[in-house]
């Protein structure tokens, strides 16, 4: 596999109205193309702060980032950023808040509307495009946060605690359906979750955190051996209880 994203000793330091905060000290990792990797740790770690550094929301007190072997400003259109919640616009119906990100870029082109509604259809939302977001579940909520996001076809998608605001049994519907959805399209993927169980079912490799400022603990690689790979049946494989 080649490295499509790596981290050579980041440190992001911040100032408070009080003191100065140490919030990454010197991390490196990398993650490879089409691989799906995951950050876990305690709360108030860094895991977030550390995909808005990769997305470019901010920029680290030292260190380099490096996308596709360049610094990431050159590239930094390539990153797909989804958060917490789906964001979506309760105005507009479903196919115009797919098409929105694709507004905004200035790249809603006859081609790119046409793919991004190809994947309406291909992912079981073509008889909700003329919904409003309220007319839909919490899951086909997130899928189409999802398809806005692979709409503008980003290199790289980052996931923020993408199902937290799911309840247990959705969520791991959920999670199977997206991680289908991203594997068909060979996104390499970063996640963010608390949920271990989550991690180790969606992940290639999983990347523990300490308490902050953050730095690696350990690597763990998540090796099922199967070859039709889905959340659901990883969690029953016999593997599961000792990657947990």
């Amino acid at each position: 596999m080649n490295k499509i994203l790596e981290m050579k000793n980041v440190s992001l330091t911040y100032q408070t109205m009080t003191d100065e905060v140490n919030a990454i000290n010197n991390l490196s990792f990398y993650c490879n193309n089409g691989e799906f990797l995951s950050l876990v740790g305690p709360s108030g770690c860094g895991k977030t702060t550390i995909l808005s550094l990769i997305s470019g929301l901010i920029t680290p007190t030292s260190g380099k980032i490096l996308l596709e072997g360049k610094p990431l400003q050159e590239n930094i259109m390539e990153i797909g950023y989804m958060l917490q919640k789906d964001h979506l616009l309760p105005w507009r119906n479903i196919e115009k808040n797919i098409l929105f990100g694709l507004e905004i870029q200035g790249k809603k082109t006859k081609e790119n509307t046409t793919k991004a509604l190809q994947l309406l259809d291909k992912y079981g939302l073509k008889d909700f495009r003329k919904k409003r977001p309220d007319e839909l579940s919490g899951g086909m909520r997130q899928r189409v946060a999802l398809i806005r996001t692979l709409a503008l076809n980003p290199s790289i998608l980052l996931l923020d605690e993408p199902f937290s605001a799911l309840d247990y049994q959705t969520r791991l519907a959920v999670t199977d359906d997206v991680y289908g959805i991203i594997k068909k399209e060979g996104k390499t993927t970063i996640m963010v979750t608390h949920d271990i169980p989550e991690s180790i079912s969606m992940s290639d490799k999983v990347i523990v955190l300490s308490h902050r400022p953050a730095t690696i603990k350990k690597v763990y690689e998540i090796d099922f051996e199967m070859e039709e790979r889905t959340p659901l049946n990883c969690r029953e494989n016999p593997k599961f209880s000792r990657f947990f």
